[in-house]
């Protein structure tokens, strides 16, 4: 597994596990196989309504907490700094664990730097490793930035071959935020397993069109969190890692992308 060290000189996983629309006892086995399969990053959320079932499958896996890097997000219900506090609270408790590896907030809401204020509380009382943001794009970003007093470690964003938001990626850096892509593989908005390009430089690899996208985002130094429920498909996209792009792939690749969202969020 890579790692990129965060701001406070963590370190993070490259690549780890999604898990939106991950729920119930089926999501609780998906959990726990891509733990075996060897992942060691589950990115989850209060808004994933699975909290639980991360916290029971961490547990059930019998690995050492200190190997788990725990991703998860405050969003509506918590703006403001009083509920933040809360919510920091009831995602400890979801999650069975003393601490939070990231703690994000889902959205730029309003109340934003009052949640932000909650969340450095709790990252001073050793009750979270590292702090940081989640769909900010470059004006809020920096507008956050004036008024927040610690910079974000982490901005995830929506992120993939057809919209890799490189330059925002530049400008978090400059100041110290590492991007992580959500979405790496469009979340059905566009076909990227059919995606020609992609294919055929596969083809030159050995390696999937998925493995390729992953690659295209990790070796421009984006972390990202891919979902699969499948076991195969889980260990294909850590071995996404393997491999290495060349110029000519990189810049066919680059071509995809049209810069505008698939999501709407910016």
């Amino acid at each position: 597994m890579e790692f990129v060290r965060l701001n406070n000189g963590i370190s993070m996983p490259l690549v780890g596990f999604g898990t939106w629309d991950v729920r119930g006892q089926a999501g609780q086995q998906a959990v726990l196989k891509a733990l075996e399969a060897g992942y060691r990053l589950i990115d989850t959320a209060q808004m994933y309504n699975n909290e639980d079932i991360v916290g029971r499958a961490v547990r059930e896996s019998g690995l050492p907490r200190r190997e788990v890097f725990l991703t998860t997000k405050l969003y509506s219900p918590s703006t403001s700094y009083q509920k933040a506090r809360a919510g920091i609270e009831k995602s400890l408790n979801e999650l069975q664990t003393d601490y939070i590896d990231l703690l994000l907030i889902h959205e730029p809401y309003e109340n934003a730097l009052e949640m932000y204020e909650a969340f450095k509380e709790a990252y001073q009382a050793g009750k979270v490793r590292a702090i940081g943001i989640s769909n900010f794009d470059a004006d809020r970003y920096q507008k956050f930035l004036q008024s927040c007093g610690v910079v974000p470690a982490v901005n995830q964003v929506e992120s993939h071959v057809y919209f890799p938001q490189l330059a925002l990626k530049e400008l978090l850096e400059s100041h110290g935020t590492r991007m992580q892509s959500w979405a790496s593989f469009t979340e059905g908005r566009k076909n990227i397993f059919a995606e020609p390009v992609l294919n055929q430089i596969g083809a030159k690899h050995g390696k999937t069109s998925g493995q390729v996208a992953l690659r295209y985002l990790t070796q421009n130094g984006i972390a990202v969190i891919p979902k699969s429920v499948h076991p195969e498909r889980m260990r294909q996209n850590l071995d996404s890692l393997d491999f290495t792009l060349d110029s000519a792939d990189l810049d066919k690749i680059g071509g995809l992308g049209g810069g505008r969202t698939l999501f709407g969020w910016y």
